[in-house]
């Protein structure tokens, strides 16, 4: 099992892989293939939940999920995604709450979405021995405040700020630092100015790994992000499989005798009625 110091290691080493996943069967598949990190991203607000936004999802749907990941995983890390307004409210709070994922649902780190007001709190989580990956460029957690999901970091300004607040949390003890949906030459640039490894999505192919969500990979969304890729068609299986279902049963061909059974001392049963 990768711990998050060899994680740290990996940095300018050997590519991470990361992806998401939100239920045991998409945990254990994850698993085991041997993705380094499994992450519990609030996207499953989107993904699982039935929500436009990751904004509802709540700490407990968090732990909820993030237990059921932990139990089908051997080999991963564990990350947990720490929803909105969950940190950054009060110290005692975001502590509280980002503790309940390690102690409670057995994750082995927490991600929070980056600013200036995460720095100190990442630099006192990991005093207590919670591990934190660092999240920069766009954090969809700000949707109202982008009005939707722009790329970030595209102008001078706000580029120098990322690569700050990238030294800022490596500084403070982050283990990793995901960078999503931000050019590819600032990604590069973020890379090598910190000593930790980067994780990109939508970030070029400079970063230390690249991170995607499950839903993407296998083809299970119906919309896929234009920096996404999909491996594989699974809705279109899942689809077929749940049509024909339907049809057999209805045509009767469904359950056939190889899918039930009589019992030899009920052959008098009917006689009674």
């Amino acid at each position: 099992m990768p711990t998050v110091r060899d994680i740290r290691t990996k940095a300018g080493d050997e590519p991470i892989t990361m992806a998401t996943a939100y239920d045991a069967p998409a945990a254990e598949i994850v698993d085991e293939v041997g993705v380094d990190i499994v992450l519990v991203g609030d996207s499953l607000g989107n993904t699982t939940l039935g929500y436009d936004t990751t904004l509802p999802v709540t700490v407990d749907d968090i732990a909820r999920h993030v237990g059921a990941v932990s139990r089908a995983t051997e080999d991963a890390l564990v990350v947990a995604d720490m929803p909105f307004l969950s940190f950054g409210v009060s110290e005692e709070e975001s502590i509280k709450n980002a503790g309940r994922m390690l102690k409670e649902a057995g994750a082995k780190a927490v991600k929070l979405e980056s600013g200036p007001h995460t720095v100190g709190l990442t630099e006192r989580l990991v005093q207590l021995g919670i591990p934190v990956v660092a999240h920069l460029g766009l954090t969809p957690q700000r949707v109202n405040e982008y009005g939707g999901y722009p790329r970030q970091g595209t102008d001078t300004e706000t580029a120098t700020e990322i690569i700050e607040l990238a030294k800022a949390h490596a500084h403070a003890g982050a283990f990793a630092l995901i960078l999503e949906h931000v050019p590819a030459n600032l990604a590069r640039t973020v890379t090598d100015a910190i000593e930790i490894p980067t994780i990109g999505i939508g970030a070029g192919p400079d970063c230390d790994g690249q991170v995607l969500v499950f839903h993407d990979i296998v083809g299970l969304s119906e919309w896929t992000p234009s920096f996404s890729k999909q491996y594989g068609n699974v809705r279109e299986e899942m689809k077929n499989a749940v049509e024909a279902y339907a049809n057999e049963v209805e045509s009767g061909e469904f359950p056939g005798p190889e899918h039930s059974h009589e019992s030899d001392d009920l052959e008098d049963l009917e006689s009674f009625y």
